[in-house]
């Protein structure tokens, strides 16, 4: 598989930042199959432009939002920022009631972002590559665009707890059953709370977990295969199949 994009990955509690650039400012990413994830998206234009389409509406501009668990297909060329913010804690809920008004894709104001695109170009392009440099510039325009509330909209207590146990057992085999055990619940009092708070059932979940990590872990070096292993897949097809349906694009189509 050709790479079509290159880029770099950083990931923290919550949210992960990735920023991918094609070899030259007229050369396109691959157009993406419509496909959903259960992370909210932001995305900025650091250089030359991209277009979101849903099944009913398309939308370019230097900044715009994608709802979790919302279709949709991209395409881009230059430099652009993905920031994937898990919709499920505070600043996800906060981020989508102030973004979303009955649609799926929603612009953001320049206005909002201050200078941060221009330094995420800056950070991507430089020769000193620190992580932290990212991961920092990713907090702060989480900040920008969600500031701190004082209501707590994150899930029910038990449905965090079952899935921080969830988050640190991804390279094993994990049921809603062992998840419920854990924290006290019978499996369909479990289930019932886990979708309430989340919007998705826990194996569906426990697979978003599991892409995540694999995305760590192959952005850091490791093969396709030890992504997979590590994440808990079967194999590295199994990861290809699911990095395709969540993100519309083959996961070895890019490197970092």
């Amino acid at each position: 598989m050709a790479v079509k994009a290159h880029g770099r990955m950083v990931f923290w509690e919550g949210a992960s930042l990735w920023v991918l650039g094609t070899r030259s400012a007229e050369e396109r990413y691959p157009k993406t199959t419509f496909h959903s994830h259960h992370a909210l998206q932001v995305t900025l234009s650091l250089r030359g432009g991209f277009t979101f389409e849903s099944k009913d509406r398309q939308i370019e501009g230097d900044a715009v939002a994608v709802a979790p668990d919302a279709e949709h297909c991209f395409e881009a060329h230059g430099v652009v920022a993905h920031l994937f913010i898990d919709p499920d804690g505070q600043a996800g809920r906060s981020l989508a009631r102030n973004l979303f008004f009955g649609t799926t894709l929603a612009p953001i104001s320049a206005s909002k972002l201050s200078d941060i695109p221009a330094r995420l170009l800056a950070a991507f392009e430089s020769c000193n590559r620190e992580d932290q440099t990212l991961i920092d510039l990713g907090r702060a325009l989480l900040a920008q665009l969600a500031p701190e509330s004082d209501r707590d909209e994150r899930p029910e207590v038990r449905v965090r707890k079952m899935s921080a146990w969830a988050a640190e057992r991804l390279d094993i085999d994990v049921s809603l059953a062992d998840a419920a055990a854990h924290v006290g619940l019978s499996t369909g009092r479990a289930r019932h709370l886990f979708v309430d708070g989340t919007g998705l059932p826990f194996r569906t979940y426990l697979l978003w977990l599991r892409l995540t990590r694999a995305v760590d872990l192959f952005s850091r070096g490791a093969s396709l295969t030890d992504a997979a292993h590590g994440a808990g897949f079967s194999d590295s097809a199994h990861l290809s199949r699911t990095f395709r349906r969540m993100f519309g694009i083959a996961a070895d189509s890019l490197r970092v």
